[in-house]
């Protein structure tokens, strides 16, 4: 992006961040699971910007990608896509059937009682923001394998990372009406 381009800074900031963060999941996922990402079956909870970007990513790579959203139209938008669409009640009903749960929703989602229907070969990465959305002490207690992704644009992606806060500085000091 030139400098010289304006983009909502947040908007830009947050859409620009969910690629590296989608990217590093499926690294963690591969690295810490015993099989393919391909053919295996995902839950990705939540439908914003990492969700959406993660599902897409997971769909290409030949997961059987089932996604959690509110909204119908987002439902709807999954399935176009070739995602499976679940609401919240569905992909706990059916917990014990995904190989990999990536989380996305920053509120407690995975509480004790659908941690303990959940396989204890299923791997969980919550990329949610604190507080996080899996009871950590619950998970632990049920030996189940949880890991809290925070800042993987970072980690992954660190010349990415730049890119976007530079571009992002460069965004707010133009909305600002400061001159470059």
């Amino acid at each position: 992006m030139r400098s010289n381009e304006i983009r909502h800074t947040s908007t830009y900031t947050f859409t620009a961040n969910a690629v590296p963060t989608a990217e590093g999941a499926i690294e963690i996922a591969i690295s810490e699971t015993p099989v393919t990402v391909h053919g295996s079956r995902c839950l990705v909870l939540g439908y914003g910007r990492v969700g959406k970007t993660l599902s897409h990513s997971l769909l290409s790579l030949g997961a059987k990608a089932y996604v959690v959203a509110r909204k119908y139209a987002d439902l709807a938008q999954i399935e176009n896509y070739g995602c499976h669409p679940l609401t919240m009640n569905d992909a706990k009903s059916r917990i014990a059937g995904f190989d990999i749960i990536f989380n996305t929703i920053p509120a407690l989602v995975l509480d004790s009682d659908t941690l303990a229907r959940t396989r204890k070969d299923t791997l969980i990465i919550d990329l949610a923001s604190k507080p996080g959305g899996v009871d950590f002490e619950a998970a632990k207690q049920l030996g189940l394998n949880v890991i809290w992704a925070l800042s993987l644009p970072g980690r992954v992606a660190p010349v990415t990372a730049g890119h976007i806060i530079k571009d992002t500085i460069i965004n707010m000091l133009a909305e600002s009406e400061v001159r470059l």
